[in-house]
């Protein structure tokens, strides 16, 4: 199945993108963010182009567990976003996920402002694959 990994956030949105299989994840790109529905536009346009069967949206929920605005916020964009396609969106807890990625980039050698311009596709590469490990474990 291909999937389509979206960390949201008000400014910037980052994509990841599955293989065929589910077995690779890889960043796609990020977006700045102008208005919501260019935003929708050019994602539902990725979705299509890429033959995508799921979206999977990150669920930014307090340390503790509780919503928070940005949880309300990124609720209601997959809402909209499901309203808009034919694929089903599922949200992924994506509590620290920013900070795997940025483990991840440190790892691969990106350093200042490099490793900023691939933090938001990189999170979107952890909460899918999250996602993917727990639809297929």
């Amino acid at each position: 199945m291909r999937a389509l990994g979206i960390d949201f956030g008000l400014k910037r949105v980052g994509l990841s993108v599955s293989d065929r299989t589910g077995t690779l994840v890889s960043p796609l790109k990020t977006i700045e963010r102008t208005t919501r529905q260019a935003l929708f536009d050019e994602l539902t346009e990725i979705i299509h182009d890429e033959a995508i069967e799921a979206v999977v949206v990150g669920l930014p929920l307090a340390l503790n567990g509780e919503d928070t605005l940005t949880t309300r916020q990124a609720r209601n964009f997959a809402q909209s976003l499901e309203r808009r396609i034919d694929a089903p969106v599922h949200l992924m807890d994506e509590r620290l996920t920013s900070a795997q990625a940025k483990e991840e980039l440190n790892a691969a050698g990106l350093h200042g402002a490099k490793r900023k311009a691939a933090l938001d596709s990189q999170a979107a590469v952890v909460i899918l694959r999250s996602w993917l490990d727990s639809v297929t474990s």
